[in-house]
């Protein structure tokens, strides 16, 4: 098979990252990382909860769930066993726009990872009795979410920020949905989904891209090269409003959530960094006014996520139904300063280098590697140099914070969603 190889030199944060596409148009990229002993490998698939018709909301989801339940050569038990055997795992995830198979082993198990993870993604059987079973199991773990209100809130709040389109829709489906999934269903999905232009391997760890290559190629080589499906449709902004659901909880819960930026646009740096500082840790203006000085809540984050054409922003509390508006109010307050006065040099310098190392100290995780080359490949078409990244964090102003903070934070474009315990406060209001 004809292919496409393409090496990028590594800078001093980067191991050796080479890039290769299969004539059929599979996409393998990998990091050689030569002082471990272990490989993680991921097969990454274009597609997630936002490519789904809302009659089939969560059929992503359970396609993960049902490929573990036999293929054509493997039963249950043998796919269980197969990294299991060796010391390694296997396990997948769906995400709103991506799903990823993936392993971790010893570097010499490389060919066994990649062989069982493209035996799930292309000859599961789903097996009529398996199916039933397995709707009862992810019904149960919907019913998780709704027992768990930190979980639920972020459901609730994504379907206030992007309203009808599939965004809003949850990951997992819901419990009709789940039920009338039927094996033509999933068969379907994998038919028009799993296509190879959708389709990305990642592998990171000690291995040599060139033999990943012919281990891709003996595995996927002969999908037949498909033309891809339409474009997703972008969500459109919606109006923001207050939800209010009583529920049999001990604690309130509070989220406040909006637009963000997407993984493709500039301001997404000054919402990372604005992000930690105002957020993430035990230093950031949210946890030091809210828990520290306050002692109003327990938990209390902010968080930024980028996607291919959009993003979200929003801040969480746990807390005192009793402290609910007062802890919102506070929100707003750093909110305002955020928009209104320029953040202090040292802050900010602080900030970056909190930033920086956390990400630096993440990718000395393997599998997190992994996780950033399918991730990175799928969004944007390439890895980014890490210093390339950390540059761009580090160019980022007072002034740069200031805008994004001026744009994000409307008002009129948040979503404010309450969950209190039973009788404190009216189901839901407008």
């Amino acid at each position: 098979m004809q292919y496409r190889n393409r090496t990028a030199t590594a800078d001093r944060v980067t191991s050796n990252y080479r890039k290769t596409v299969l004539s059929n148009g599979v996409r393998i990229v990998s990091e050689e990382i030569p002082f471990v002993r272990s490989v993680s490998v991921g097969l990454w698939v274009d597609s997630g909860s936002r490519d789904e018709p809302a009659a089939l909301n969560g059929i992503s989801h359970f396609l993960e769930h049902m490929v573990f339940k036999g293929t054509d050569r493997r039963s249950i038990t043998d796919i269980a066993r197969s990294l299991e055997s060796v010391g390694g795992y296997l396990n997948a995830f769906t995400g709103k726009e991506h799903t990823c198979y993936y392993a971790r082993a010893l570097d010499e198990h490389l060919p066994l990872a990649l062989d069982v993870t493209a035996d799930l993604l292309l000859h599961a059987t789903f097996p009529a009795k398996e199916l039933e079973k397995e709707k009862g199991v992810v019904i149960e773990e919907l019913r998780n979410v709704e027992d768990d209100p930190d979980d639920l809130i972020h459901d609730i709040t994504e379907r206030e920020v992007f309203g009808r389109h599939p965004l809003g829709m949850p990951v997992i489906g819901t419990e009709r949905t789940v039920r009338a999934f039927s094996r033509n269903d999933l068969t379907a999905h994998r038919e028009q989904i799993y296509t190879p232009d959708r389709i990305v391997v990642a592998a990171a760890g000690r291995l040599k891209h060139d033999e990943l290559v012919r281990l891709v190629e003996r595995s996927l080589g002969g999908l037949k090269a498909s033309r891809r499906p339409a474009r997703r449709a972008k969500p459109q902004r919606q109006r923001g409003r207050e939800v209010r659901q009583s529920k049999p909880i001990q604690q309130a819960h509070l989220c406040l959530g909006t637009v963000g930026y997407s993984v493709h646009q500039r301001q997404r740096f000054p919402m990372l960094v604005m992000n930690t500082l105002l957020g993430d840790g035990m230093s950031s203006r949210l946890f030091q006014s809210i828990r520290e000085r306050r002692g109003f809540a327990y938990t209390v984050y902010s968080y930024a996520n980028t996607m291919t054409d959009t993003g979200t922003f929003g801040v969480y509390a746990g807390l005192d139904a009793t402290n609910v508006e007062r802890v919102r109010d506070l929100v707003w307050s750093e909110f305002t300063s955020l928009r209104t006065k320029p953040v202090p040099a040292a802050e900010l310098r602080r900030t970056k280098d909190q930033l920086k190392g956390s990400m630096m100290l993440n990718l000395e995780s393997i599998p997190n590697r992994m996780m950033r080359l399918g991730g990175s490949e799928l969004s944007l078409g390439r890895l980014p140099s890490l210093e390339a990244v950390l540059e761009s964090i580090d160019a980022v102003t007072a002034a740069d914070i200031q805008r994004v903070a001026e744009s994000l934070f409307r008002p009129e474009r948040f979503a404010t969603v309450i969950l209190e315990p039973s009788g404190s406060a009216p189901k839901e209001r407008p």
